[in-house]
């Protein structure tokens, strides 16, 4: 992402509230994310919860619509790696920290929810990219959050990293998955 310089500033300040309001209008009409993000700082109504449930609404549907087909590992794969972009896209706009682990604990729930049976398959294309995305998980809680905070993360993260070692493909996997949120002493 370019850094404005002193010249785009300075040009930038020497122009009209209305020429302002009309490139800012075209910028946001070009970038959605941009829109959402404008959403989010200036509108009232559109707030983390907001933000939350289309994400969520969006995860939802990625899966319902995405992971279809003859090859249903490859189609959870596609759809949980466009889930991952949702999630930080989510986190851009509310650069709310929290909320990524949250829409994160979401996804993993929908999975363990409905498609633990393709963990077996052949291929372990949605196995290891499940695996990463708890551990991933596990280390923003540790990261991001205050101590007093990992308790309410514990009990869903540990059962999602429990069955994720209960499988043979486990001791495969080319990183290390956590056995547990560890608490502090």
């Amino acid at each position: 992402m370019p850094v404005p310089s002193a010249d785009f500033k300075r040009a930038l300040k020497q122009l009209s509230e209305k020429e302002k309001e009309t490139l800012l209008l075209r910028a946001a009409r070009r970038d959605a994310e941009l829109y959402d993000t404008l959403c989010f700082e200036l509108l009232p109504d559109v707030d983390a919860a907001t933000v939350y449930e289309q994400a969520s609404d969006q995860i939802h549907e990625l899966f319902a619509v995405g992971a279809t087909g003859r090859l249903l590992n490859r189609s959870l794969t596609k759809a949980l790696s466009k889930t991952v972009k949702e999630v930080a896209r989510a986190r851009r706009i509310t650069k709310d920290k929290r909320l990524e682990i949250d829409l994160n604990l979401y996804a993993l729930r929908h999975i363990f929810e409905n498609y633990t049976g393709q963990f077996e398959s052949p291929y372990a294309g949605f196995y290891t990219a499940t695996a990463r995305l708890a551990a991933r998980t596990t280390q923003l809680v540790r990261k991001n959050l205050h101590e007093d905070l990992w308790i309410e993360y514990k009990a869903d993260l540990d059962d999602f990293l429990q069955q994720l070692h209960a499988r043979s493909k486990s001791r495969s996997l080319k990183f290390e998955l956590p056995r547990e949120l560890e608490l502090p002493d």
